[in-house]
């Protein structure tokens, strides 16, 4: 019976080293293709833990910093869309309201 290797825990620091070096080389690329394997070879990492360690720090909020001009255009969609689910309400209401008067039966 084989025993199957034991997982080893990656020290907090080299998890937090290897997840912001994923970011600083996205950033520097302009893209994220190919970056985890990369970084994942450089520290001897396996690929499956980095990803995973790089999809908990996006959930968490933490990633590569917005350019300015990112910024200012993730804030115009933001607004956007909040008008957009303030327009979609009010069209909700008016089409209840609507499809409640034809329902109505007519008094003459």
């Amino acid at each position: 019976m084989g025993s199957t290797p034991k997982r080893r825990r990656l020290p907090r620091e080299l998890r937090e080293r290897a997840v912001q070096m994923v970011f600083e080389m996205t950033e520097e690329q302009g893209e994220a293709y190919g970056v985890v394997p990369e970084v994942a070879r450089q520290l001897g990492i396996n690929q499956r833990s980095l990803y995973r360690l790089v999809r908990e720090a996006e959930a968490e909020g933490h990633g590569p910093e917005l350019a300015g001009t990112e910024r200012v255009r993730l804030a115009e969609l933001e607004r956007e869309n909040r008008e957009l689910r303030r327009a979609n309400e009010i069209l909700k209401a008016a089409s209840a309201f609507f499809a409640a008067e034809l329902d109505r039966p007519e008094s003459r």
